[in-house]
């Protein structure tokens, strides 16, 4: 179901993107691994203690004094939803909407190769370079730990965490690949596609700065990435994670039905 020519070409479009968000998250991995002090406490955590609102808010706030928790805090709460998120919008209106919107689709469709092929290989296109960008998480968080605290870093749950990330960003790409499925112009892609985990974000935002707005986290899927739940290894915070996965399966699916239904006007 796979067209292995637009795969490859899909790689090769993706590759400087991914390049520069791996940048960036070096940049953060390096420097909030580097503050931490399993002596003394981090100046990540005194000033956590000085203004603890501002920390809540990007969910700053860790649970426990073990490295595993620091990174989830300083690193999991904000960088690492962000920034693969932003990776899941302009991916998915590149591979779809932007196509369509430029009329380039048409000499994509116009080769013996079934719409569904066409979706899926984007799909899978989207969904490696979002595979790809966590794993080198992944691997550059266990390195970056070695060398600088050899042993500190509970590796299995620091994994595992991870897993709960990926699930995460494929519910998360699943709504971006959806929209730029649904809609022609790549604007309303990307404003619906962006809109949608942009506001759950900001809502998730507003449940971590104080009880008054602490229930509008069950308004936002965000909620079923519960990071200390992950790390602590709640059977809730597991089923969370399976939730996302399936929830992204059944995005993909749908959108995957949309494109080959769908009037594309080219």
């Amino acid at each position: 179901m796979i067209n292995w020519t637009l795969y490859k070409r899909g790689i090769q479009g993706s590759w400087k993107m991914l390049l520069i968000f791996a940048a960036v998250i070096t940049m953060y991995f390096t420097v909030i691994v580097s503050m931490f002090d399993p002596a003394l406490g981090s100046a990540l955590n005194e000033f956590a203690k000085a203004m603890p609102e501002l920390m809540a808010i990007v969910g700053m706030n860790p649970a426990s004094a073990e490295l595993v928790s620091f990174m989830e805090a300083y690193l999991y709460g904000f960088i690492m939803l962000v920034f693969p998120m932003l990776f899941c919008i302009l991916s998915a209106n590149k591979l779809i909407a932007r196509h369509v919107d430029r009329g380039s689709m048409t000499y994509l469709l116009s080769a013996p190769v079934k719409r569904e092929t066409v979706a899926f290989t984007q799909m899978k296109v989207m969904v490696t370079g979002l595979f790809a960008l966590v794993l080198y998480a992944t691997l550059l968080g266990i390195v970056n730990c070695e060398i600088s605290f050899p042993g500190e870093l509970d590796i299995g749950k620091f994994i595992l965490l991870n897993i709960g990330v990926l699930c995460l960003q494929l519910f998360i790409g699943g709504i971006c690949f959806l929209c730029s499925c649904i809609f022609n112009d790549s604007k309303y892609a990307v404003g619906v596609g962006a809109g949608i985990p942009a506001l759950g974000f900001i809502v998730q935002m507003m449940a971590n700065a104080g009880k008054d707005l602490e229930n509008a986290k069950y308004a936002t899927f965000f909620t079923l990435f519960n990071s200390d739940g992950i790390i602590a290894g709640e059977p809730g915070a597991i089923w969370g994670m399976v939730v996302l996965f399936a929830g992204a399966v059944a995005l993909f699916g749908t959108a995957i039905v949309v494109f080959s239904n769908k009037d594309l006007h080219i």
